[in-house]
């Protein structure tokens, strides 16, 4: 088994939504029945990436990071792919009452933790400095030595 975690922009445009699909598919292809996905489950590439973990066949691992993040943080457009893809995932939720910014860098901690690999949907754009997002998650995967491999086919924008 093989396990990939995924780290993404949530505010990927609606043109670039297939094309990030697509390299997902290409991706996880190779690992066919033989991958377990580990995500945040996030709006944007989380969810992309757990659909085609799904679709190839592998396990899926969610990371919640805090006991309130679905009632929170999951907007109600994305509560039913949200709920349809937790249902099928071994759930771990991280132990804070509250999604904020400590709760977030700790989920991508021990998503990290887990992983062998991860894919990281993102433009390359140096972090925030807010911690916990995607250029954060890609500095630690780097630091602890787990390989990453960057999507952003051609094409993809971020929204506003």
């Amino acid at each position: 088994m093989t396990t990939i975690a995924v780290t993404g922009h949530m505010d990927l445009t609606a043109d670039t939504l297939p094309l990030v699909q697509e390299e997902f598919r290409s991706l996880l292809h190779e690992y066919q029945n033989e991958l377990v996905g580990v995500t945040c489950l996030a709006r944007g590439a989380d969810t992309l990436f757990a659909e085609a973990v799904v679709e190839a066949g592998g396990q899926l691992m969610v990371i919640l990071p805090s006991r309130d993040y679905r009632l929170a943080k999951v907007k109600p457009d994305h509560a039913p792919v949200f709920d349809r893809l937790a249902a099928v995932a071994q759930v771990v939720t991280m132990p804070y009452d509250t999604a904020n910014r400590e709760a977030y860098e700790a989920a991508n901690g021990e998503l990290l933790k887990h992983a062998d690999r991860l894919v990281a949907v993102w433009d390359g754009a140096p972090p925030s400095g807010k911690g916990g997002g995607t250029a954060d998650t890609v500095e630690q995967a780097r630091s602890a030595g787990v390989p990453v491999d960057v999507v952003w086919p051609r094409g993809a924008r971020r929204g506003a």
